[in-house]
């Protein structure tokens, strides 16, 4: 017996959309990389940039601040680490916590990725008006409390 909720409108719904539009994104954003001679992930750029920002961040906050669990975030660590974008650091009052730090090398990929990014936002943002980004920014927005509310009550 088929319930009202076994009857979900997939393709008038936000969330498959969000899916394929960021996996586009993403694609597209990884390709700008290898055409700009660049050997670096989104991940990796997003690293690079919350340390451009922020540097010597400890190793538990950049996984909060990068929404990643911190087993996955260390190997990404370790990867960039034999690239040679970061360097992380044991605290010297704490051994339990490491600090990260963008190399020189790092700050050099960060910057290098930058016209890779903006060709992917300007791709991104081809042919939509201030208001409908800003009515799209302000949407997601509401996606994402939604979703806070939700973590609030688990």
């Amino acid at each position: 017996m088929k319930t009202k909720t076994d009857n979900i409108d997939f393709e008038n719904s936000v969330g498959p959309w969000l899916g394929r539009t960021v996996k586009l994104i993403e694609f597209y954003l990884q390709e700008q990389f290898k055409s700009h001679g660049l050997s670096l992930t989104k991940e990796q750029m997003i690293v690079l940039k919350k340390l451009h920002d922020q540097d010597g961040i400890s190793q538990n906050n950049l996984a909060f601040l990068t929404l990643r669990d911190k087993s996955s975030l260390t190997r990404l660590l370790g990867k960039m680490e034999n690239k040679g974008y970061i360097k992380r650091q044991q605290c010297d009052t704490d051994k339990r916590v490491n600090h990260v730090f963008i190399t020189d090398i790092g700050r050099e990929v960060f910057n290098q990725s930058r016209p890779a990014i903006k060709n992917t936002l300007d791709t991104l943002e081809h042919n939509i008006t201030e208001e409908e980004k800003q009515q799209i920014i302000k949407t997601l927005k509401k996606i994402q409390q939604n979703f806070d509310s939700e973590f609030e009550s688990i």
